[in-house]
């Protein structure tokens, strides 16, 4: 990359003593380089830990260097499937519902910024139009930036869910943003951690996730923190992990955010990778709610085994994410006032 103190010199250097001259092709690449730095340090700084509710009020930065445009990491020798590609992800920034949205992309430009896609499900539902009965609510990521919470309340949504944080490395850099402005809406809203069941243990990304933003106390307006668990966007679909090993993964997750939180995580995944890497294991469905994913229905479909009912539902994802809780208001709202 050219400094700037470089491109001086080289401006001031007679032609004859400057290299041969580049194509316009050439030229333009060091200028493109030096905005897409510059777009990479606007992008606000990841949060520091806390355990409470939706992060810290300040604290500490994290450094920018080796980040993505909406704070992803990037790791050495991680890359994206195919699949993962055409949905639009960046590699250590995953989302609910990836895999759920099909394999055809459409991208989605707001303020300037290409935003995540909607896939073939999305749009068989949107040719469709279906709204199920129950609250509704949404789900988002660091690829929406800061949304207009307005426009969705107007629409009846009631609450809202954001990505926190996935594995042990990955901060959503717009996540304090995104849920201090969604309960100043006046949405009831929670946090989800994206897993790598391949990374670190269970209890350990627990404890990453409620230091930074996925806590719960009973305010009335605290959803529990939601573990993510489906396809692998990096590689093999159960993560190179047996299905004894990720039961016992996931229960050490859901085991410690308990004991840190007081309240039971709500497992989002979907019926056919929890059959396929869990064996369809029953262990924790009587202890913790179930979040399905299931596009193009209209219902939400058989559920993992042990399950009677889904507590939360995503049924599309045009134009984002959209959930439903298939209760009343109030069933919704014990969820953050009553310790389970």
């Amino acid at each position: 990359m050219v400094s700037r103190r470089t491109a001086r010199t080289l401006h001031a250097t007679p032609r004859s003593l400057r290299e041969p001259r580049r194509s316009r092709l050439g030229r333009t690449l060091p200028a493109l380089a030096l905005g897409v730095t510059a777009l990479a340090l606007a992008v606000p700084a990841a949060l520091p830990a806390t355990a409470s509710p939706g992060g810290p009020a300040s604290g500490s930065t994290q450094a920018q260097t080796g980040t993505s445009s909406t704070g992803a990491k990037k790791s050495s020798g991680t890359h994206l499937t195919a699949a993962a590609e055409e949905a639009g992800l960046e590699v250590g920034n995953a989302t609910m519902g990836w895999r759920e949205r099909g394999t055809e992309r459409a991208v989605l430009r707001e303020q300037g910024r290409g935003l995540l896609r909607y896939g073939a499900a999305a749009s068989r539902s949107t040719s469709n139009p279906f709204t199920p009965d129950g609250v509704l609510g949404v789900d988002i990521s660091s690829y929406q930036g800061n949304l207009t919470w307005s426009k969705w309340t107007k629409k009846d949504r009631d609450f809202a869910y954001m990505k926190a944080t996935e594995g042990t490395s990955y901060k959503n850099p717009y996540f304090k943003t995104q849920y201090k402005s969604a309960a100043k809406a006046g949405l009831i809203r929670g946090a989800y951690h994206f897993a790598n069941p391949a990374g670190k243990a269970g209890y350990k990304q627990a404890r990453y996730f409620v230091k930074n933003g996925g806590g719960w106390s009973a305010d009335g307006h605290t959803l529990p923190g939601v573990l993510d668990i489906e396809y692998n966007p990096y590689g093999s679909t159960c993560y190179g992990v047996s299905k004894k090993n990720m039961v016992k993964w996931v229960v050490s997750f859901t085991t410690e955010y308990k004991k840190l939180t007081g309240k039971a995580a709500v497992i989002y995944t979907t019926t056919d990778w929890w059959k396929q890497c869990t064996g369809n294991s029953s262990k924790i469905a009587t202890t913790n709610p179930l979040w399905v994913a299931r596009y193009g229905s209209k219902k939400p479909g058989t559920l993992p085994k042990g399950w009677k009912a889904a507590t939360f539902w995503q049924y599309t994802s045009n134009p984002i994410d959209q959930d439903v809780f298939p209760g009343k208001t109030k069933a919704l709202k014990a969820l953050a006032t009553t310790k389970s």
